[in-house]
C-alpha cells in the first residue's frame, strides 16, 4: 500500500492549525486565570489591611506664645533678633493636654534651639523648613526620662521676623 502523496502534506497543516489553536486557547486561560487570581488576592489582602486601620484621631492645635530671641552672632553683623511665634499640630487631645502641661519644657527646649541659630540659616524657605524640622524632633523627645515620646506632626508658622 502505498500512501496518497496529495494527501499526507494537507494533512499536516490542518493537524499543525489545530494544534495551534488549542495550545494558544490553554495559554490564554492560563494568563486570564493567574490574573484573576492576581488581582483576587491583592484585592482581599487590602481589604483586611483596611479594617486592620484604626481611624486616627482628629488633630489638635496648641498655640506658641511668641519668642524673641537673640540669634548667634555672624561675622561683621551687629546683633540680630527673632521675633517668632507657631502653633504646634499634635496627634490628638492626649497629645495637646500633654503638650500645654509641659509648656516649661517646650518653651526651654525651643529657646536653646533657636538662640543657636545665625540669621542666614533661617532666611530662605529651606531654612524655615529645616527649623520646623528641628523643632519637631526637639519636641518630641520624652518630658520624663523612659517616658513615650510626643506626637508633634506640624509646626505652623504665624510670626517670623529677623530683625
Amino acid at each position: 500500500m502505498k500512501a496518497d502523496p496529495k494527501a499526507t502534506p494537507e494533512a499536516a497543516p490542518a493537524k499543525s492549525k489545530k494544534m495551534l489553536i488549542i495550545i494558544l486557547a490553554v495559554v490564554m486561560l492560563a494568563v486570564g486565570g493567574g490574573a484573576a487570581w492576581f488581582f483576587t488576592k491583592g484585592s482581599g489582602d487590602k481589604k483586611e489591611h483596611k479594617a486592620e486601620v484604626k481611624p486616627a484621631a482628629k488633630p489638635e492645635f496648641v498655640v506658641i506664645e511668641p519668642f524673641t530671641v537673640n540669634l548667634a552672632p555672624e561675622e561683621g553683623l551687629q546683633d540680630q533678633y527673632l521675633q517668632i511665634q507657631f502653633t504646634l499640630q499634635v496627634a490628638g487631645p492626649e497629645q495637646a493636654e500633654l503638650v500645654k502641661t509641659n509648656m516649661a519644657r517646650v518653651r526651654s527646649r525651643v529657646l536653646l534651639l533657636l538662640s543657636a541659630k545665625k540669621s542666614s540659616e533661617l532666611n530662605t524657605t529651606e531654612g524655615k523648613g529645616a527649623l520646623s524640622k528641628e523643632i519637631i524632633t526637639a519636641i518630641n523627645q520624652p518630658f520624663a526620662e523612659k517616658g513615650q515620646p510626643q506626637e508633634v506632626t506640624d509646626v505652623l508658622f504665624t510670626n517670623f521676623i529677623i530683625q
